[in-house]
């Protein structure tokens, strides 16, 4: 049997502190789903696509199946529609925590059978966000420290469109 885990976020874009999740739920589980959330009032920087192939492109070779899906409902809806036992959340820190203890609580209610798993984010990469990266890219900062190569280079494209 194939126990699976789904991972949800916007990985607009995706960082390595992203990864790292993936990477510690590829040790635990056969298959991970990387569920992208597409939001009708948010405008990502970088399109469904270009975030689905950076995901793809970033786990080539991790150890379990990495399947990269797109979702526009509840994270647990995404979690039992994948087939999925567990749903992968990482923690930064004490803020991180009382949030995903909330969310845990009302996916548990919703969907009993799917617990959610935190994942504590190795020490190096507690400081990273998606926004800060965003930012910091925007005023020509190096983000090359807190994201994969694909996803420096579409944050780079993206900010070459938006100059236009």
């Amino acid at each position: 049997m194939t126990r699976s885990a789904l991972y949800s976020g916007t990985f607009d874009p995706l960082t390595n502190g992203h990864l790292d999740v993936i990477r510690q739920g590829a040790a635990l589980f056969d298959r991970v789903v990387v569920a992208i959330g597409v939001h009708p009032g948010k405008t990502p920087w970088l399109s469904f696509e270009a975030r689905r192939s950076i995901i793809e492109e970033a786990c080539a070779g991790f150890p379990a199946r990495i399947e990269v899906i797109g979702f526009n409902g509840l994270a647990v809806a995404a979690a039992r529609a994948a087939g999925a036992c567990a749903i992968l959340r990482g923690l930064r820190d004490a803020t991180d925590f009382d949030y995903e203890m909330q969310m845990a609580g009302m996916n548990g209610a919703m969907e009993p059978e799917i617990k959610t798993i935190f994942l504590p984010a190795a020490p190096g990469l507690r400081h990273i966000s998606g926004t800060l990266v965003r930012q910091i890219s925007a005023l020509g900062g190096d983000v090359s420290a807190f994201a994969p190569p694909a996803s420096v280079e579409a944050l780079q494209r993206a900010l070459q469109g938006r100059d236009k």
